[in-house]
């Protein structure tokens, strides 16, 4: 991790990672939790298990109304001065079993601002201000639409879109699921498209391992180079 200027205004300084920064310490995470509440660590991550993975850093309120927040808002995080920061997940992504993945991308996306984003707010609150007001809870919201595909200009939904990604589909794992899927079908020496046959398939595999929705599993094997929008893998894939 280095530090680089914030051009959005929010801090004099932000934290940039390398994606393989965020992979490393997302794996380490997510397979010590495991192995502490399991004695193992097992694919895909149970739902509730991602709740509790927040609790350990933050208060949640699972059910929250967030209507007031904006349109597509489904994802709140609050980080407050003195007090551990608050996750609200939308309710309704828990009323239906067909919004589990929507709910699953969700808590990972927050728990991604809590664990590399907090220690920005909470020195910020530690800082000696002339204004008061900016010591208030700062509320970070996050909409469908940028939960796992945010530009890499707004830094900090990028990041939490990448952790999203990289909680529910670590990197060792998934590499090991596709290894076996090229294997099973003799696809070994074969870059894959993403809107081929083969690519279809792999993101149904890799869904179906992980439970994620086929669009998040579309896009952990493209930020990965697994799959290329053409048939030639980008530079630094990992195949």
């Amino acid at each position: 991790m280095k530090w680089v200027t914030d051009r959005t205004g929010r801090f004099a300084k932000r934290p940039h990672y390398l994606p393989e920064e965020l992979d490393a310490e997302c794996e380490q995470v997510i397979t010590k939790f495991l192995k502490d509440r399991y004695g193992k660590s097992q694919f895909p991550v149970k739902t509730d298990d991602l709740a509790i993975l927040i609790e350990q850093k933050a208060s949640i309120d699972s059910y929250a109304d967030l209507s007031d927040e904006g349109d597509d808002v489904e994802g709140v995080t609050e980080f407050r001065p003195g007090k551990r920061p608050l996750v609200k997940i939308a309710g309704f992504l828990s009323a239906a079993p067909n919004t589990e993945n929507r709910l699953r991308t969700t808590l990972t996306h927050e728990y991604g601002h809590v664990h590399f984003h907090e220690f920005l707010f909470t020195t910020k609150a530690e800082t000696p201000s002339l204004f008061p007001a900016e010591e208030a809870a700062q509320s970070h919201k996050c909409k469908r639409d940028s939960i796992e595909t945010a530009a890499e200009s707004d830094w900090m939904e990028w990041q939490a879109g990448y952790v999203c990604g990289a909680l529910l589909m670590p990197v060792g794992p998934l590499i090991a699921t596709v290894k076996a899927f090229r294997e099973q079908y003799n696809l070994q020496f074969r870059n894959l498209a993403v809107n081929s046959d083969e690519g279809r398939e792999l993101i149904g595999s890799v869904s179906i391992a992980f439970q994620t929705s086929r669009d998040a599993a579309r896009v952990r094997l493209l930020k990965k180079g697994i799959l290329a929008d053409s048939g030639s893998a980008r530079p630094g894939s990992l195949f």
